[in-house]
């Protein structure tokens, strides 16, 4: 059982920075990846951001592109989330996921459609023009 904890949401002008933290408890050592989601009110979850936990490869959506960028600190099993350059439209709860090591190696571009197995509870932010 891993559980994660967000944290780093706030408000943000246009054009401002937050930095989103995950932290990671339990089996974090049995990750593959890791994620960032978000969702808009009335919409469904979109694919942000992840992190291959042992390699660091990484593989963002086309709408944070040189925006957003995700890192992992094994050290303290977190994974954070720099937003810079925000827009009123990055406006979402953002949530943290973890998929388990279960041995299969999947393809960069195929993170955001893996089944992540954990959730965190979801941070808030907002950027207002």
């Amino acid at each position: 059982q891993v559980q994660l904890v967000e944290s780093g949401g706030g408000s943000v002008q246009a054009g401002g920075s937050l930095r989103l933290s995950c932290v990671a408890s339990g089996r974090t050592s049995r990750s593959y990846a890791m994620a960032w989601f978000r969702q808009f009110p009335g919409k469904e979850r979109e694919f942000v951001a992840a992190v291959t936990w042992n390699f660091g490869s990484t593989y963002y959506a086309d709408s944070v592109k040189g925006r957003f960028t995700i890192s992992r600190d094994k050290t303290k099993d977190t994974v954070y989330l720099q937003m810079n350059s925000l827009k009123p439209e990055d406006t979402a709860v953002y949530y943290c996921a973890t998929k388990r090591n279960d041995g299969s190696v999947y393809a960069i571009q195929v993170l955001p459609k893996l089944a992540y197995d954990y959730w965190g509870q979801g941070t808030q932010v907002t950027v207002s023009s």
